[in-house]
């Protein structure tokens, strides 16, 4: 291999063309073409099921129950009967996987409401319940 340091002529005009401007517009149309070409669209048909128009209340990770001071009980941020709470903990203990049961009672909420709670919980099955808040209160 050899490699032409320097010629006689210097002055002579070169038999050779530049292509580094050639190459250089020839890789910006291509990435305009690029970006102009519109994206494929694959559609797929799927038969979805109808809405439900009841759906569940029971978060699948966790639920909480949060009681206030004046004896009212939320489930999920949504104020609830002991009745329909009842329903709602063994909706969720009949789960395969049986989500976390988050209490959260208020400093001035009535004892006898949260025992109640408690308790109502340990009859519909409910494992795994733990109390939310209470750092709040270790002063």
């Amino acid at each position: 291999m050899a490699m032409s340091v320097g010629s006689k002529d210097e002055d002579a005009p070169m038999g050779e063309m530049n292509t580094t401007p050639l190459i250089d517009v020839m890789l910006v149309l291509l990435i305009m073409f690029i970006i102009t070409i519109p994206p494929q669209t694959h559609a797929v048909k799927l038969d979805l099921p109808p809405p439900n128009p009841n759906p569940s209340n029971v978060d699948p990770v966790f639920n909480q129950v949060d009681i206030d001071f004046l004896g009212n009980v939320y489930w999920n941020k949504t104020e609830v009967t002991l009745e329909t709470l009842m329903g709602y903990l063994k909706q969720a203990a009949a789960m395969p996987s049986q989500p976390e049961l988050r209490l959260r009672p208020e400093a001035e909420a009535r004892y006898e409401l949260v025992d109640q709670v408690m308790a109502e919980a340990q009859q519909a099955g409910i494992e795994k319940m733990g109390f939310v808040g209470n750092e709040a209160y270790a002063n």
